[in-house]
């Protein structure tokens, strides 16, 4: 099954979505965007999600001219017209919001209207081997964007920095890019936020150390609170990682990923430990009880 594309309320196929060339999200990358995932065919955790992508938008003085209520419907209407929901299979969401189109100019006045693009196909999960056994990622040579350049606390469209990173760590047959920040300290992977475990405590590196607020980071100290685990906030170096207890790194698609080893170096004994697994199952617990009852107007998921 392909995507669905919501595009300013029109709906296409994948084949047949488009967006015009003076936008200026596709020119210049003036947009941002918020990746979700449903359980029981409910967009989790919907309420912070949107939370973060207003905040990003006014760090761009880019307008979202609509309401959650209103974005959530189109979620739920994209959905159901890929044929998605709690019957048919769990939806993989991403909404972006771009500047709009405009004349060329880096004048925000030249853009009267914002673009809002909902894009919905299946949700794929990683393979249960990847959670049992674990994985590999890399240290990657591609700094994190400095703070005061952009800022990665945006969740933008411009993601060139992510993208050169991730084909490093590809090209070096790892599943993930462990990216320093310009201090040299630990800041995040490509596309997801980076904890270790030392001492029966989760330590994942500050937002001061220039990474994404990941909402799915965000919730580990939730759940870490709920279960008895510390979940702290460290500044991390690579021996911090290389000489972890565990390892993971936690996004919304992928929920809580062990790593096992960095480049040619094992991560203790080479296996998933019980700290990790413990956040994994208390996770996936958490998201199911969140979600039993089916999907309600954003209003209404205050809960999440």
């Amino acid at each position: 099954m392909g995507a669905t594309v919501n595009v300013n309320g029109r709906m296409f196929d994948e084949e047949h979505a488009v967006i015009s060339v003076f936008d200026h999200g596709f020119l210049y990358g003036e947009g941002v965007y918020e990746t979700l995932r449903t359980y029981n065919g409910v967009p989790f955790l919907f309420d912070r999600h949107m939370r973060r992508l207003r905040q990003s938008a006014s760090m761009l003085a880019l307008d979202v001219p609509v309401s959650d209520e209103e974005i959530h419907r189109r979620f739920l209407a994209t959905m159901r017209h890929a044929g998605l929901g709690p019957a048919d299979g769990e939806a993989y969401i991403r909404l972006l919001v771009t500047r709009g189109v405009g004349d060329l100019t880096y004048d925000p006045a030249a853009c009267p209207q914002p673009s809002i693009v909902v894009i919905v196909k299946p949700q794929v999960d990683l393979p249960a081997e990847a959670y049992e056994r674990g994985v590999k990622v890399a240290m990657v040579s591609i700094v994190r964007n400095h703070p005061e350049s952009v800022n990665p606390i945006i969740k933008s469209n411009n993601l060139l920095n992510n993208a050169l990173a991730m084909q490093e760590a590809v090209r070096r047959g790892a599943v993930e890019g462990v990216m320093r920040n310009y201090r040299g300290e630990l800041a995040e992977c490509t596309t997801a936020n980076l904890f270790v475990v030392r001492r029966g405590r989760a330590l994942t590196p500050p937002l001061d150390a220039g990474l994404l607020a990941g909402i799915t980071r965000e919730f580990v100290f939730d759940i870490g609170a709920e279960i008895g685990i510390p979940v702290h906030e460290q500044v991390l170096r690579d021996e911090d990682l290389l000489e972890a207890d565990e390892a993971f790194f936690t996004s919304t698609t992928r929920e809580l990923v062990p790593i096992v080893q960095v480049d040619d170096r094992r991560i203790a004994n080479g296996r998933p430990g019980p700290i990790t697994s413990g956040l994994l199952d208390a996770f996936r617990r958490r998201a199911q009880e969140l979600t039993v009852r089916p999907a309600q107007p954003a209003s209404e998921l205050n809960a999440l």
